[in-house]
């Protein structure tokens, strides 16, 4: 089957690699058998959430607020302005860029209250966006879909990677240790990644490719007992 064929239906594949965890101190995160299944599941709703729809900021303000994370549940991007990371020739075919053209960079944290959910790195091309659009992204912590969400755009994911895994392959086919661990469950810093192109939703323009790292504080909720 082709790669994108198995993206667009939610496949996750495990990078390679292991990340450093760390034991998970909210309630109802104990380390067990049904914990792992629960994280899980979570996590495959949220990537199966982020591939339905065109806007990440939307979807993990829903995901904040679904989950009672922050109160108002509103997504804030944090930019540092002197973050810079140069195209590469991937991401400047992908934006279909003239050799002279220029390509802009921004990095943020969606943060909602305390946690933050992604990082992202975001190659976009200003002189597909209106001039209010680049002011607000040149000079303001919008988030990037909502500056954007004029264009009407619409979003297609190149790659997914499941960064960190709650079970280990084959944990079906093998007996349920019993009892529950003293300690929390281990989760790893970041925990899924996705690649996506945008495209502006009157010519079907490539504006802006986007690579976002979804970190532990997605968990950051008590889980049902």
């Amino acid at each position: 089957m082709h790669k994108k064929t198995l993206l667009a239906a939610g496949c996750l594949w495990l990078a390679a690699g292991p990340a450093l965890a760390e034991a998970w101190s909210y309630p109802g995160w104990q380390d067990g058998r049904d914990t792992r299944v629960k994280a899980l599941a979570l996590l495959q709703t949220l990537n199966a959430t982020l591939l339905s729809n065109s806007s990440a900021t939307r979807t993990l303000q829903q995901w904040c607020a679904d989950h009672r994370m922050a109160s108002p549940a509103q997504i804030r991007a944090l930019r540092n302005p002197a973050d810079h990371k140069e195209a590469s020739p991937e991401v400047r075919a992908q934006l279909q860029a003239r050799p002279d053209e220029r390509i802009a960079y921004r990095r943020v944290r969606l943060a909602c209250g305390e946690h933050v959910l992604s990082e992202a790195d975001n190659w976009y091309l200003p002189s597909k966006l209106s001039a209010e659009m680049n002011r607000q992204l040149d000079g303001s912590d919008v988030p990037f879909g909502r500056a954007v969400a004029a264009l009407n755009f619409r979003r297609q994911t190149e790659e997914v990677k499941l960064l960190w895994s709650p079970l280990p392959a084959g944990w079906e086919m093998k007996p349920a240790a019993q009892g529950v661990a003293a300690g929390g469950l281990d989760i790893a810093p970041e925990v899924l990644q996705h690649r996506a192109v945008l495209y502006r939703g009157s010519d079907n323009a490539p504006f802006s490719v986007v690579v976002e790292t979804y970190q532990r504080d997605v968990f950051a909720f008590p889980l049902a007992y």
